[in-house]
């Protein structure tokens, strides 16, 4: 690789095609989901629960789409919140809208009361209820560029839902993100105490989504470069209007 120049074509499809590398992947991802690898990060202050191959993927996404509104369900600590907020505030235009089924009072209090709060904005209920479906439908009314990101409820009925009501408010040329589908690529002994598991997940959502669907499809090139991510075949770049 030539300093300062992104990787060529050729050389991220060799890293993909390396038996040694694939060979050891699944090991890798067994092992750092056992350790909660993703509660290693904060941004800005604030726990973001993701994997850092995916914070700088959501950064390239979002300074490229420019995208007038963020959709997040799923805030958690809210860091991926803040994270979508500082990368708006660098373009000098948007908004976040965060929706979770709870946000506690103290993720709360510390997410208004963050310097970018300026840009976010939170509902609370389930993602998939018809009061918040029709919220979220009311904020991007009128927006030019939108961009959906899905990281709540795992389990595949909950996340087929999201993506058949929230894939119509993604723009072309945006993306709608489903992240943990890295979930049916490991044993279910991960997730001991979670309803989700290999066979039911996001990424068995993803797929049957897209098998009614013309308007995604899989931006294998940006996953490919990832390597390790915890949104395999999660990444959906809007093809059409």
């Amino acid at each position: 690789m030539t300093h300062g120049i992104v990787n060529t074509p050729e050389l991220i499809r060799a890293m993909t095609e390396d038996a040694d590398i694939q060979g050891c992947l699944p090991q890798t991802l067994e092992k750092i989901a056992k350790y909660r690898y993703a509660h290693n990060f904060t941004w800005l202050g604030r726990p973001i629960i993701q994997w850092p191959q995916d914070i700088v993927a959501m950064q390239e996404l979002i300074w490229n789409v420019k995208p007038d509104l963020v959709i997040e369900t799923g805030v958690a600590h809210g860091g991926s919140l803040i994270l979508y907020a500082s990368l708006l505030e660098l373009i000098g235009s948007g908004e976040v809208l965060g929706i979770d089924v709870e946000i506690r009072p103290h993720n709360r209090r510390d997410i208004e009361r963050h310097p970018l709060a300026k840009r976010t904005s939170l509902l609370e209920g389930s993602s998939i209820s018809p009061d918040i479906v029709a919220a979220a439908r009311e904020a991007a009314r009128g927006k030019q560029r939108v961009l959906v990101v899905l990281d709540s409820n795992h389990t595949h009925e909950h996340v087929l839902s999201e993506v058949r009501l929230y894939s119509p408010l993604v723009t072309k040329g945006s993306y709608l993100v489903v992240f943990d589908t890295v979930i049916e690529d490991v044993p279910a002994s991960c997730y001991p105490d979670r309803p989700w598991r290999p066979g039911d997940n996001p990424k068995t959502a993803v797929r049957q989504f897209l098998s009614e669907t013309d308007r995604f499809e899989i931006d294998r090139d940006l996953q490919d470069r990832l390597l390790l991510t915890a949104a395999p075949d999660g990444y959906l770049r809007c093809v059409k209007d």
